[in-house]
């Protein structure tokens, strides 16, 4: 089993911004790598680049609100042997500047890592137009991109490392709030390997980002019901890891998974994708039900469309019935 943090359940247990993350690795491949290059617009702070900046202004481009023009400054740094991060909001990059995206970087096979900040429905107060629940959709289906969604700050700064490291076009998303910390300094990861982070027979729960928190404590609380549910951290979209998904669906027979995203598109689709051409089995998908957001305080966001723990137990009981019939 992997190490993971031994207070996940607890009430007192430490809750940090992935975006922290995003921040404190950059600033760890700047002082190792004098080819990264960090770009915003007007977004530096929020989007934890600030780091960066600070220490290595020189390396730092504040391109104003225009996304679009961000994105082709970065691929023109990156088409000139620069590792560039783009950093905003999701609805911006990805969302505003994906024609740039696509042609300017993946086309071009740009090494341009974009970094997606406030994403999901727990961005809260700030309301639909700022909830990016689409991103990971748009961005995978773009050939040569990888796809990350890590789970807590601990990963989103290992995540950040390794694009940093890895040649080519890349996205990755965090969130605004802060979320339990899950995983600890020697939690393995590796771009395109989903980590089993709880052993399972029954029924297997595939999810990725933050609100794999929920899942974890939900499967927890099953065990208690005889319930026995493995937990995949279904980090890496895309390239994906069938041979784990795969593995999963064998041992349990069934499958959950679990975005803080549109429930088409997004990871659950993958890895339906996944299971649909190599074994199927039943599958339940929680995540955003079809639907825009809306302004309101986070967790009663996660709770109202049915993210929340109680939605995951639901869903892993209706799949397991699913099985058995």
């Amino acid at each position: 089993m992997v190490e993971l943090n031994p207070k996940i359940g607890q009430k007192d247990i430490e809750q940090i911004p992935t975006r922290n993350g995003y921040g404190e690795g950059l600033v760890e491949l700047g002082a190792a790598d004098e080819n990264v290059v960090v770009l915003t617009a007007d977004l530096a702070e929020s989007t934890r680049a600030q780091d960066f900046a600070n220490k290595f202004p020189s390396r730092f481009i504040e391109c104003g609100v225009a996304e679009q023009n961000m994105m082709g400054v970065a691929a023109g740094l990156a088409l000139y042997g620069k590792t560039a991060f783009v950093s905003s909001y999701a609805v911006f990059s990805p969302g505003r500047s994906w024609d740039q995206f696509r042609v300017s970087v993946c086309y071009s096979q740009a090494n341009v890592k974009v970094a997606g900040a406030h994403t999901g429905i727990s961005v809260g107060p700030d309301g639909a137009t700022h909830q990016a629940l689409e991103d990971v959709a748009i961005a995978r289906v773009l050939p040569n991109v990888t796809v990350i969604v890590p789970c807590d700050s601990i990963e989103t700064k290992k995540a950040t490392i390794a694009l940093g490291k890895m040649k080519g076009p890349a996205y990755f998303r965090f969130a605004r709030e802060k979320t339990p910390v899950m995983t600890t300094a020697q939690t393995p990861f590796e771009i395109g390997k989903a980590i089993v982070f709880k052993e399972g027979a029954d029924v297997a729960l595939i999810g990725s980002g933050p609100v794999l928190y929920n899942g974890l404590v939900a499967a927890m609380e099953l065990e208690k019901e005889g319930i026995s549910v493995m937990v995949v951290n279904n980090h890496t979209i895309k390239p994906i890891d069938s041979e784990t998904i795969i593995a999963a669906a064998k041992k349990c027979g069934a499958v959950v998974t679990l975005e803080e995203h549109q429930t088409m598109g997004g990871c659950g689709s993958a890895v339906a994708e996944v299971l649909a051409q190599n074994y199927p089995v039943p599958v339940e998908m929680v995540g955003m039900p079809n639907s825009f957001g809306e302004s309101g305080q986070p967790e009663e966001l996660i709770e109202k469309y049915g993210m929340g723990k109680e939605a995951i137990k639901n869903a892993i009981k209706k799949v397991m019935k699913r099985k058995s019939s």
